[in-house]
């Protein structure tokens, strides 16, 4: 550890509250979603632009904001990415034009992409190797606190103070956390010892790392696209729940992604078979969400099937280690920012495909609209786990080595 225990546990806790923070900025639109149409009178396509636009500028600011962590440390960039979120926040409370919340949305999207990068850049700057896992599953268990009480919690905030209210305190909160963040986190650094672009090629030139994360991409529907903004629409819709059970819904799937984390690297260990285990895990996905929109499930037994849909989107981080299995020593840190923005880029892909799909259907107001929009999910699954399938069997039949394969 290169700082003392009580600076290293106050750098890693302020900054897994900023990965919290963003989590609740980035399910907001789930709740808000019909004052959000009302106010700037757009339609479920646009509106799933609108969601889908944070991943956009997630995803894009990987790179860039990495690159600035190992170059500059985090006590200069954490707090102005927590500001950029802020600033995104404001165009829903003051602007008049719909273009100010698209792009605040993917000002938001781009200072988020701090949190999980800035985890992982303080854990390793601050905490001895072996402990790395450890601490990020905890700030990763805190951060979907943070997406849990994004969903029933903050629906009653709006339906009691309105949403322009709970939009700003959350901005007065993301103030009072980027100036924390600047003074508790000290200006220590890593300088590496390789070029830049050196790194970007070597993992963008090897082809395995860049069909993983697209498989992974294909995946992720359950979490960005449904828990995230439709599926509280979806429920009330389909099966009549109120506004604040339905917004709680959704957000079992955090819960389980909580117990899923530690629980998917267990059974992978233990079985040798990470692809297995991501294989397994889309197919439960699928044959729940078919349940789902084909009304095979009950209220009752909703909540334990978001509860294992959470656990099985936890392959996630089995994916990106996959991925980083495939490069250099060197560049596994590279590898896992690239592999993490290439799968959240698949959100803009999936929010605006239900959109759009419910706005050719006949809109927001109709189910049978609803039913299809949803069904782009477990369609996904199917074509991701069919295409981790051809993956081992391509390894296997050409003996390829991989950590699946050597037990590595």
């Amino acid at each position: 550890m290169s700082t003392s225990r009580s600076i290293a546990w106050a750098m890693w806790f302020i900054t897994s509250i900023f990965y919290a923070y963003q989590y609740i900025l980035r399910v907001m639109p789930n709740i808000m979603m019909a004052d959000i149409l009302q106010q700037f009178s757009i339609d479920t396509l646009t509106f799933g632009q609108f969601s889908g636009v944070y991943y956009v500028g997630y995803s894009l600011m990987h790179l860039p904001i990495g690159i600035m962590l190992d170059r500059f440390g985090p006590k200069k960039i954490l707090p102005i990415c927590i500001i950029m979120t802020v600033i995104g926040l404001l165009p829903i409370i003051f602007a008049e034009y719909w273009i100010y919340p698209i792009l605040g949305r993917a000002l938001i999207g781009m200072g988020s992409s701090a949190a999980i990068l800035g985890s992982f850049k303080v854990i390793r700057l601050t905490f001895n190797e072996n402990r790395f896992t450890g601490m990020l599953s905890l700030t990763t268990a805190i951060g979907l606190i943070g997406a849990i009480y994004g969903g029933g919690p903050v629906s009653y905030l709006c339906a009691t103070m309105g949403y322009k209210a709970v939009v700003t305190c959350f901005a007065i909160m993301g103030l009072i956390l980027a100036t924390a963040t600047y003074f508790i986190v000290p200006n220590i650094k890593s300088t590496p010892n390789t070029t830049v672009l050196s790194d970007i090629r070597e993992v963008f030139s090897t082809p395995k790392v860049i069909i993983v994360c697209l498989l992974a991409g294909l995946m992720v529907g359950p979490l960005e696209g449904f828990a995230d903004v439709w599926g509280t629409a979806f429920l009330k819709k389909a099966y009549g729940c109120d506004d604040t059970f339905a917004a709680s819904l959704p957000s079992l799937i955090y819960i389980g992604m909580c117990f899923g984390s530690p629980l998917l690297s267990f059974v992978a260990e233990k079985s040798n078979s990470y692809f297995g285990t991501i294989i397994a895990a889309a197919v439960i996905m699928a044959l729940s969400f078919f349940a789902l929109i084909f009304n095979y499930t009950t209220i009752s037994s909703m909540g334990v099937m978001f509860i294992a849909i959470g656990v099985c989107s936890a392959y996630q981080i089995l994916a990106i280690y996959k991925a980083s299995t495939y490069v250099k020593e060197h560049v596994v840190g590279l590898t896992t920012a690239v592999a993490n923005m290439i799968i959240m880029i698949f959100g803009y892909a999936f929010h605006s495909a239900i959109g759009g799909i419910i706005e050719i259907m006949g809109g927001p107001h109709t189910l049978e609209a609803f039913t299809l929009g949803i069904s782009v999910v477990p369609v996904t699954l199917t074509i991701g786990a069919i295409g981790f399938i051809a993956l081992v069997l391509y390894e296997r039949l050409t003996f390829q080595p991989s950590a699946e394969l050597v037990g590595a």
